[in-house]
């Protein structure tokens, strides 16, 4: 599952429907389209490669986990639950990106995005546990060997 036929990086039911019968799994089109729904995470009625990964490799151990949990409670500052600007501002400064430097995006503009690509699926300016969990997963899935997973976690977070 490499790519769609289209090129667009994801496949569609039709472009998974034969994908699956190529390799003789022989399904129908109504338990292929059962199986799309199942690992079609963000909904969008297609298949991404995180989305497969995550499907085929499962949710994290608990040794990835615990990583996972650590990172999200060093930034969830009032226990809430959730991470949202006022727990992530300090962490990331917007005005180094060089978009604030050019004039092109605003710091919130920025500081949005950076929440968007951390999986804030709603886009309401919070990350909570299940965003956060199901970012990692697919980041974990792409990541065979769990020290180099726990390892880029404590880089990335300073843990």
């Amino acid at each position: 599952m490499g790519d769609s036929y289209d090129g667009n990086k994801k496949v569609d039911s039709e472009e998974f429907f034969v994908g699956l019968n190529e390799l003789h799994c022989d399904l129908t089109k109504e338990e292929t389209q059962q199986l799309l729904q199942l690992l079609d995470t963000d909904g969008d009625g297609h298949i991404n490669l995180d989305e497969f990964l995550v499907g085929i490799r499962g949710q994290l151990n608990d040794k990835r986990q615990a990583m996972v949990d650590k990172a999200f409670l060093k930034f969830d500052n009032d226990g809430s639950g959730q991470i949202g600007v006022a727990d992530l501002r300090g962490v990331y400064d917007c005005s180094l990106h060089p978009k604030f430097q050019d004039g092109t995006m605003t710091e919130e503009q920025i500081f949005m995005e950076f929440l968007e690509s951390f999986g804030d699926k709603n886009s309401d300016g919070i990350i909570n546990r299940q965003e956060w969990n199901d970012y990692y997963s697919a980041v974990s899935s792409n990541i065979d060997n769990d020290d180099h997973f726990v390892e880029l976690m404590q880089t990335a977070w300073k843990l």
